[in-house]
């Protein structure tokens, strides 16, 4: 019996495997990890990284905190960048001072490195949300566009999302003692202008686009670059696509 490549890619995307063997262009990202909306006239909000042009300044965090007035408290973030440094050894070293706002010190000698790259961080947006599972008030929920939101009025502050979210991308806030997380700047996107992050970005390492566009920027990137999603085994059908992930980055 005969199967088509498509037919084929369309299993093994149910079957949570697509990226996990490395297969990547827009059709087969697309088809894993994010799901149609109801209504195709409607955007269905994805980001792209570009791990090749990061340089890991963190003006994307520092725009954030300013944005969205995130806590000045060290270690609150909704978007921060890691440092992956590859020992000769084959050690792996992950950093994140501050969120790379003040700069990354090298702590690793440059003859012992392998290889060093920078990993930008922030919420998933999945479309199987663990989080929106887990709410018992339903105060986190997923906009009609496929933004991941917290309606902070609901929010009893019980950290059942914060434990449930596996990239570690949701904190409590310390003032506000709700829960806080990225948004994509959803205040500005739905009036047609783009995320604090991706407006200061010096190199366009992040973009961010309508996953229905088939012309857009973001659908184009993912049909030219080698896209993958972190820990596609949890099937969570997040919504960030990283170009060049490497195999060490959880």
């Amino acid at each position: 019996m005969k199967h088509s490549r498509r037919k084929f890619l369309k299993k093994a995307a149910a079957g949570g495997s697509l990226l996990a063997v490395g297969i990547a262009n827009p059709f087969n990202a697309i088809i894993f990890a994010s799901e149609k909306p109801e209504d195709p006239s409607k955007p269905w909000w994805g980001y792209g990284i570009d791990i090749e042009k990061c340089i890991g300044c963190g003006r994307c965090a520092n725009a954030c905190k300013l944005e969205n007035n995130v806590s000045k408290e060290p270690f609150y973030f909704r978007t921060w960048v890691e440092q992956y440094t590859i020992k000769n050894d084959g050690e792996v070293k992950v950093e994140s001072p501050n969120g790379g706002i003040d700069g990354f010190t090298q702590t690793v000698p440059e003859e012992d490195i392998f290889k060093s790259f920078f990993v930008p961080k922030m919420c998933n947006h999945c479309y199987k949300s663990p989080c929106v599972q887990v709410c018992p008030v339903g105060a986190t929920y997923e906009s009609p566009d496929g933004v991941v939101l917290v309606d902070k009025d609901y929010c009893l502050g019980c950290r059942y999302c914060v434990q449930a979210c596996p990239y570690g991308c949701r904190y409590i806030d310390p003032i506000e003692k709700v829960v806080d997380k990225c948004t994509f700047c959803y205040h500005r996107i739905i009036k047609g202008k783009t995320t604090a992050c991706i407006e200061v970005c010096p190199t366009n390492a992040r973009l961010m686009g309508d996953l229905n566009d088939k012309s857009g920027e973001l659908y184009t990137f993912l049909k030219n670059h080698n896209c993958l999603v972190l820990k596609p085994h949890l099937n969570t059908g997040c919504k960030l696509y990283y170009n060049e992930l490497n195999a060490e980055v959880s």
